[in-house]
């Protein structure tokens, strides 16, 4: 007999490799897979790039220049004085004024924006009459130009306006409302005019989703409303009042724009906003000093937003669930 030659170590695992084993059909639909998913992956970031680049381009490389203005003496030497421009900001008589009118102004208008708007949804979710002719009175403000607004404030709340007519029926004297102690409640009152309609709609969407199963069997087991309301409602509702929590603060800092129609560059103090320091900072060129306010007071935003995101989880948790 012949005797058989021993083939070489690792010569059938080149021979397999020279000549690949056919693919099954499983192992061929899991390399369509694959080149389905890469594919996708390609379009996917061909479509997201514009948007990255914008947001890279637009957001981060301003905010990186920011930061860059507030740790340096100013934009011609450069030189690197750290904290030295947040110390000089926290300082300023105006920044402490303004801060401290915004502060107030969003601490009184954003809670109020959120419970009259739940209340308002809550009675427009009942069966009550001339329910659409309630939600076309409340909506009609987002219409309206912010320029009638002002004129319609103006008219309102002048020295000789009508407000101070109607005043005068009961013995009170006449009062320059923009102009006196009580401007912040004349722009607390246009705030919530404004808002309170957009923040009812979203609540009453939410209203409606809540499961009607759940609301009926705990009117089988002789739950009062407030029960209802505290326990189940408030569960389901607690994303909608983050989300109208944080348009609403974000809408807080943006009254600037009626205050400054109402008022000009430098209004009475008590309605001396954050953004007319940083209005009249910028008219100056004042780089540091805008700069350092500015990432100061988005720390402050930062800090609230994720305090109310910690509540949410706490309080919605169990719905997720």
């Amino acid at each position: 007999m012949m005797e058989t030659k021993k083939k070489p170590a690792g010569f059938w695992q080149r021979k397999k490799q020279e000549h690949p084993a056919p693919k099954t059909g499983a192992g061929k639909q899991k390399s369509a897979i694959q080149k389905k998913n890469a594919k996708s992956r390609r379009i996917s970031t061909a479509f997201l790039a514009p948007s990255i680049l914008g947001v890279l381009l637009f957001f981060v490389l301003p905010f990186l220049v920011v930061f860059f203005y507030a740790v340096v003496d100013n934009p011609i030497s450069h030189r690197f004085v750290f904290l030295d421009n947040f110390i000089n900001v926290f300082r300023n008589a105006a920044f402490r004024q303004a801060a401290y009118n915004t502060m107030k102004f969003s601490v009184i208008a954003v809670p109020l924006a959120v419970v009259l708007s739940l209340g308002l949804a809550m009675l427009l979710d009942s069966k009550i009459p001339f329910k659409s002719q309630f939600r076309t009175f409340f909506l009609t403000p987002m219409m309206v130009p912010i320029a009638s607004i002002v004129l319609i404030w103006q008219v309102l709340f002048h020295y000789n306006g009508m407000v101070n007519d109607i005043t005068a029926l009961f013995g009170s004297a006449k009062t320059d409302w923009l102009k006196s102690d009580h401007a912040q409640v004349v722009i607390i009152v246009l705030f919530l005019w404004k808002n309170l309609g957009y923040n009812m709609i979203l609540f009453m969407s939410a209203l409606g989703s809540i499961p009607k199963d759940i609301l009926e069997v705990a009117v089988l087991e002789s739950a009062k409303p407030w029960q209802i309301f505290l326990h189940i409602k408030i569960r389901y509702l607690s994303s909608t009042i983050l989300f109208v929590t944080i348009m609403s603060l974000i809408n807080s800092f943006k009254v600037f724009r009626e205050i400054y129609l109402l008022t000009d560059d430098y209004p009475y103090n008590t309605v001396y906003m954050m953004q007319h320091f940083m209005n009249n900072t910028f008219g100056s060129l004042d780089y540091q000093k805008l700069s350092s306010a500015a990432i100061m007071m988005s720390i402050v935003m930062i800090v609230i937003i994720g305090i109310l995101f910690l509540a949410e989880n706490h309080f919605g948790k169990d719905v997720e669930g």
